[in-house]
């Protein structure tokens, strides 16, 4: 059988056997726990508390401050200890607020919950901005923003991202096995928003009791189906999400609206689900953490602001010594100095390996074998824009659509010379858009 899938790609080493068996664990912080007031796209949250305040589980700590912006709350029960920078994963520091854990968990009286038959769009909209909801797949782009479009008569299809083609990452795959029906209820709200839509599931035929998962939770709903496509990477961005599922195609400045499309991945929707459902606060997410380097990999149900520290020795300490830390997965993820840094909503993974094949990479000159062309998603030629990008040549680089990379890493991952293709693509690209901006 032929599965749905798009143009170009690869098929790293999935490593998803380490953790794809294990269990979702409930992990309570032990020490302080630190909340980057910046852990979505758009304008930082504004602090609601200070110095010495006492906070509660489901507490608002930080209001958003703008309309592409989202609310922090705290996870844990305690007394404000400082705000202050502190180093995020990002690799700069970053304003915090940081919080003395008292370790008894007390909760906030959430609000009385209505059925969602009763809400109105706005009213649903306003339940997922309250929550602080943002995409939780990497972008960290305000759910709300997101699905408030202008013409919603306009979408045609909800897609769920349920791909994780990420390699190692089996976080999002542990939440459909084991918490199908909040995915299909956090989808239910979005189509509770777009009348003419149809719900779409898309997940990687390998994962096959996922899909069994969540064909049996989603039983006969008239508007929902269950699209299966072929494993391989990066079937996940959302780019080739879309015309993997409905043979749209959309560029880098238009959003998948413009297609009559809304993407969320699966931990997003099920923050949805709890946010409307519930009326519960975005305090947790699962995170995998992973790696020949790891003594016991996990998936863990963490507390925003939890150290990765701490994660590390819940799932056993190091097995040997990490010479590569990444922060999600290793085509997309972020290269880690420190473990001090805190679990933010985009945090998926925590990935450690025993071997940086990065480093110990000799790059050569280029052989014009053409793999990078045949891998790129996009069809373009990377070989090319590297050349153009290390020169910092902008007007060849735009006219062979630079701009239009997605940074996913496929290039560098079958380049036989071992160039690092798409981080001089990457840089360079980040550079002509900061002077855009200016």
């Amino acid at each position: 059988m032929a599965y749905s899938t798009f143009q170009g790609g690869v098929h790293p080493f999935k490593g998803k056997r380490m953790s794809k068996d294990k269990f979702i664990l409930e992990y309570l912080p032990k020490g302080e726990v630190v909340y980057p007031l910046s852990q979505h796209i758009g304008a930082p949250a504004h602090p609601l508390v200070k110095r010495g305040d006492r906070v509660l589980v489901g507490q608002k700590i930080a209001e958003a401050s703008g309309y592409v912006s989202a609310p922090v709350h705290a996870s844990v029960s305690g007394t404000v200890k400082a705000i202050e920078l502190r180093l995020t994963a990002a690799g700069q520091p970053s304003p915090c607020i940081v919080v003395e854990n008292d370790e008894w968990y007390e909760e906030v009286e959430y609000p009385p919950v209505r059925p969602l038959e009763e809400l109105t769009r706005d009213e649903i909209l306003e339940l997922i901005r309250e929550a602080g909801v943002v995409g939780m797949g990497g972008a960290g782009f305000p759910t709300h923003v997101k699905l408030a479009v202008k013409n919603p008569n306009r979408i045609r299809y909800v897609i769920v991202n349920c791909s994780e083609c990420e390699p190692y990452l089996t976080s999002d795959y542990r939440r459909m096995v084991e918490n199908p029906d909040w995915l299909i209820l956090g989808l239910k709200v979005m189509l509770k928003l777009f009348d003419k839509a149809v719900g779409i599931l898309a997940v990687e035929d390998h994962k096959r009791d996922a899909i069994t998962a969540l064909q049996m939770a989603s039983g006969n709903e008239q508007r929902m189906e269950i699209h299966v496509l072929q494993t391989k990477y990066p079937q996940g961005c959302e780019r080739m999400l879309v015309y993997a599922c409905t043979g749209r195609e959309i560029n880098s400045s238009m959003l998948p609206a413009d297609v009559g499309c809304v993407v969320n991945n699966v931990d997003t929707v099920c923050a949805i689900y709890q946010a409307v459902y519930l009326g519960r606060p975005l305090t947790h997410r699962i995170v995998t953490v992973t790696g020949d380097a790891i003594a016991d990999p996990c998936n863990f149900d963490v507390c925003m602001g939890t150290s990765y520290k701490e994660l590390v020795q819940a799932a056993g300490g190091f097995r040997r010594e990490p010479k590569k830390i990444i922060s999600g997965g290793p085509m997309m993820g972020q290269s880690l100095a420190s473990l001090g840094v805190p679990v933010v909503k985009t945090s998926s993974a925590l990935l450690c390996l025993s071997r940086d094949e990065v480093a110990s990479a000799n790059p050569s000159p280029c052989i014009h074998c053409g793999y990078c062309v045949t891998a790129c998603p996009e069809r373009l030629i990377p070989s090319k824009l590297a050349d153009y990008a290390e020169r910092f040549q902008e007007e060849p680089f735009r006219k062979l659509y630079g701009m239009e990379c997605m940074e996913c890493g496929s290039c560098s991952y079958v380049c036989p010379a071992k160039r690092q293709l798409t981080q001089s693509i990457r840089a360079f690209r980040r550079e002509l858009l900061a002077k855009g901006k200016k």
